[in-house]
């Protein structure tokens, strides 16, 4: 896989944001703790994109024993209800503060832990395969190559399914990005990438795959495109 230096440079700092101050604030922002009225908003859109993910999972009605790639599982908040449900979730993050605070709260909330495990990794260093591959809310720290090459590769695990979301490009988002509406706050430290989704879906497509079922979700401060992608 051809790694660029723009490419070391995104990873450098995502992963060093995430086991600083990035964790600090996204772990207040996914936990059910008091935040400021932008991460409450944050919060709430990032828990629908998880809800509406669980949703199709539900409906497929074939969670028990389902073999399930987390990748980029933050602090479990999809991992965990999918393993609660009876999925074998292999679970990963390139933050290894974020994957610490997954494991807590899996310890405290599964039955049975087993079928749940957790693993600070680098996305390209993920093995194995896997019924349905899972990438939430990951690619708006990659700039598009980037996004290629990640995309193909978790393509490359997925048996059956790949479900990614991104920050769609628009004329309005990227104006709103563009006076500081779209990340506000001082903890804005890593770069925040939009994606046309005619890209994101000739990237699929290049890789064997088809979108099915697709959502959106869009509140004041949270925007994000998700994509169901069936293999051909």
């Amino acid at each position: 896989m051809k790694v660029t230096s723009q490419n070391i440079d995104d990873k450098a700092v995502v992963q060093d944001y995430f086991n600083s101050t990035g964790f600090d604030r996204w772990s207040r922002i996914y936990g059910t703790g008091e935040v400021n009225r932008v991460q409450l908003d944050i919060r709430s859109g990032h828990q629908q994109t998880v809800n509406q993910v669980l949703g199709w999972f539900q409906a497929d009605n074939n969670l028990p024993g389902l073999s399930i790639c987390d990748a980029g599982c933050g602090v479990g908040s999809l991992s965990i209800p999918l393993a609660q449900a009876g999925a074998m979730v292999s679970a990963s993050d390139i933050s290894e503060k974020m994957v610490t605070e997954a494991q807590a709260r899996a310890q405290k909330l599964l039955d049975n832990p087993a079928n749940a495990t957790f693993k600070t990794q680098d996305l390209e260093a993920l093995t194995g395969k896997y019924h349905t591959v899972v990438c939430l809310d990951v690619l708006i720290h990659y700039p598009q190559d980037k996004a290629v090459e990640m995309i193909s590769y978790l393509a490359s695990l997925a048996e059956s399914r790949l479900i990614l979301s991104f920050a769609p490009k628009t004329v309005l988002l990227t104006l709103l990005k563009k006076v500081g509406e779209f990340f506000p706050g001082p903890s804005k430290t890593t770069r925040a990438y939009q994606h046309r989704e005619v890209d994101i879906i000739k990237i699929l497509e290049d890789n064997g795959f088809s979108v099915g079922r697709s959502a959106m979700t869009s509140t004041r401060f949270y925007y994000s495109r998700l994509l169901e992608a069936i293999r051909c």
